[in-house]
């Protein structure tokens, strides 16, 4: 079985930075530390999926770098994606800790739709056997989202959610991020820069 992990990279990111910090420099920092959590799982390829031009010195050679628009729906997201199960994970959540993420694969036995909803709405990560399922139409900045695929759904059980995180949307964010954490270490080096 071919497990995709995609890092969802969108130029809104860069809204984020703290003020005095590169709003640049922030958005490549948040999505690398994601990008190299995603890259250290087992059994999964990492993917960037991004509308940011010049993120490729981000990634490890060989990895698959899918360019989308800024609103491309997530549809269309795990439309290019190839493999048999895909989790999408939005960039902004650098300090995700990786066992969240073999979450979302293993709900994946009891639900086609698994999400790891975010603090104050939307989702950090979506993940679904591909081709993703035609009557869901998710976007991971929906604050219902669950509610959303919940009432797309065709049944019951069909949409299963693990724990949540939270995602760094905006400059205050940035205070959720816990330094007792390992990991996201250019977004720690960044912030203590700044």
């Amino acid at each position: 079985m071919t497990r995709i992990a995609a890092v969802l990279v969108r130029q809104r990111m860069s809204q984020a930075a703290p003020p005095g910090t590169d709003p640049r420099e922030f958005l490549e920092a948040v999505a690398e530390d994601t990008y190299e959590m995603v890259a250290g799982l087992d059994l999964v390829t990492p993917v960037l999926v991004t509308s940011v031009p010049g993120l490729d010195h981000l990634v490890w050679p060989g990895t698959e770098i899918v360019t989308v628009g800024e609103d491309e729906p997530l549809t269309g997201v795990l439309a290019r994606l190839r493999g048999d199960q895909a989790a999408v994970i939005a960039a902004d959540a650098p300090d995700l800790p990786p066992l969240l993420v073999g979450k979302l694969f293993r709900e994946l036995g009891r639900a086609e739709i698994t999400i790891c909803p975010a603090e104050g709405g939307g989702a950090v990560a979506l993940a679904c056997a591909l081709p993703a399922p035609a009557w869901a139409a998710p976007d991971l900045d929906d604050p219902e989202l669950v509610a959303t695929l919940r009432g797309q759904a065709p049944g019951p059980r069909r949409v299963a959610t693990t724990p949540g995180w939270h995602r760094l949307r905006t400059p205050e964010d940035v205070h959720r991020l816990d330094p007792g954490l390992e990991g996201w270490d250019n977004t720690r080096a960044l912030l203590k820069a700044g």
